[in-house]
């Protein structure tokens, strides 16, 4: 079985410095960690390091810590919409009348659960 490429988080800023190489290997740019700045309320000399992980969160340790840096939703975000997409399946399979078609979607609806359930640690915390 061929091995999962982990991507490995990116330093991109450090001791209040952009770090351009990090930033472009990640394949990102100056413009959109500042507009991810910007989101968080923080300028780039108040981070004493900002890593960028494999699915493009920003993570910041910032130089005073009584500032306070909200939490990437990103993941909260995709988990929220395979809930979602796993609640539509279980309706669709309630709402027709075609057996066929309601066996697929509870299939569908319990693989999707499984999938929740798979990447559950993932994406909390």
């Amino acid at each position: 079985m061929p091995k999962v490429h982990e991507v490995e988080p990116q330093v991109v800023i450090m001791d209040g410095k952009m770090m351009n190489e990090p930033l472009a290997t990640a394949g990102l740019s100056p413009g959109w960690l500042a507009t991810e700045l910007e989101k968080i309320g923080v300028t780039v000399d108040n981070v004493f390091l900002g890593q960028v992980d494999a699915y493009q969160q920003l993570y910041v340790d910032l130089y005073d810590d009584k500032l306070q840096v909200p939490a990437p939703q990103g993941k909260a975000l995709l988990l929220a919409n395979l809930k979602k997409l796993e609640a539509d399946l279980e309706l669709f399979a309630v709402s027709t009348k075609d057996a066929e078609a309601k066996a697929m979607y509870t299939r569908t609806s319990a693989a999707m659960a499984q999938v929740i359930s798979d990447l559950k640690p993932m994406l909390q915390g």
